[in-house]
């Protein structure tokens, strides 16, 4: 049997009015679309350029426990570094368009290999990067029937409240987005923060035994297509805020927070093995209020959850030139 948030997704519309929009009549057509282009950007780093890489040297001598435990330790990280790009853009307005065109080739990419395409947004100014998506040639070419759409983390009040992710993507994105309603899964928010985040973990349980969710081979997690994130100033992303306890959660999917130091107090958030295991993760920071945090998780200067980040395909920063101005 479906989890409430299947039967909650079917009322998907406004905040206001939870029933189906008028927008959402849509035939959709197939995505054709060409690589990001080059030409709005500033400038492209190697991570080596940015902080120390690591190495592995194979050698005949015997070594303890402890070393070769290191050395494996070592490789792993050196194996996340090679995965992950930074793209550094003199205006937001290019990264902006470029971040398009990167979602816009995965959504083509994964509709076509698996006929589905799930994506993670966070809030915050994250959902402003996107709106090129509901411009020429995207929201006509896009094929937004096959969209599945999360959050990454949210804040246990109404929808139709100012501090509601759920409004925030449903007022600059969602509403003129023809995304099917059952396909928009956000969490009940009637209920306690512990119990949302249960709900809201069977919820992606039984799309994984749908196969609309994949599951990662390498960690039993799920496997989003991609996954959006903002970063604040602090560092912070989704709800794993720098020195919280959460961010040490091992085994759940989404945890329940109800000390936030941001408020409101009481959130979901996806773990970090959740984050981690998505195919694409791009973090999106734009502003030079968070430069030091930016330096902080690039750099390694710091211990900011933004620096815990990785994926298992590719994790790219989206970077504007002041949000830059530390590396």
């Amino acid at each position: 049997m479906a989890s409430s948030c299947f039967l909650r997704s079917i009322l998907f519309s406004s905040p206001t009015n939870l029933r189906s929009n008028p927008l959402f009549a849509f035939s959709p057509n197939t995505l054709t679309c060409s690589p990001p282009s080059t030409a709005s950007r500033f400038e492209s780093l190697s991570v080596s350029s940015i902080g120390a890489g690591s190495s592995c040297r194979l050698s005949s001598t015997r070594r303890n426990v402890s070393e070769v435990r290191s050395m494996a330790t070592s490789a792993a990280e050196m194996g996340k570094e090679e995965k992950k790009r930074v793209e550094i853009y003199d205006l937001e307005e290019n990264l902006a368009v470029d971040l398009a065109k990167f979602t816009a080739n995965l959504s083509d990419k994964f509709c076509k290999e698996r006929g589905a395409f799930t994506v993670v947004v966070s809030g915050g100014s994250l959902i402003k990067s996107l709106r090129k998506l509901v411009e020429s040639p995207y929201i006509d070419s896009i094929d937004w029937a096959r969209w599945h759409f999360f959050w990454v983390d949210e804040r246990v009040v109404p929808k139709h409240h100012d501090d509601s992710n759920y409004k925030l993507a449903y007022d600059s994105f969602l509403s003129k987005v023809p995304i099917p309603p059952g396909n928009v899964h956000a969490i009940n928010e009637s209920l306690s923060a512990e119990a949302a985040a249960d709900d809201y973990e069977t919820c992606l349980k039984h799309l994984v035994k749908t196969n609309i969710l994949r599951v990662s081979e390498s960690t039993g997690f799920p496997k989003f297509d991609l996954m959006l994130l903002g970063m604040g100033p602090d560092g912070h992303v989704a709800s794993l805020f720098p020195g919280h306890g959460l961010c040490n959660e091992s085994k759940k999917w989404v945890a329940s927070i109800n000390d936030s130091p941001k408020p409101p107090s009481e959130r979901i958030t996806f773990t970090f093995p959740v984050i981690n295991s998505s195919a694409h993760v791009s973090l999106v920071v734009a502003g030079s209020g968070k430069a030091e945090a930016v330096q902080a998780a690039l750099k390694k200067t710091g211990n900011v959850p933004a620096g815990s980040v990785s994926a298992e395909d590719e994790l790219v920063w989206f970077l504007d030139k002041p949000a830059s101005s530390k590396l």
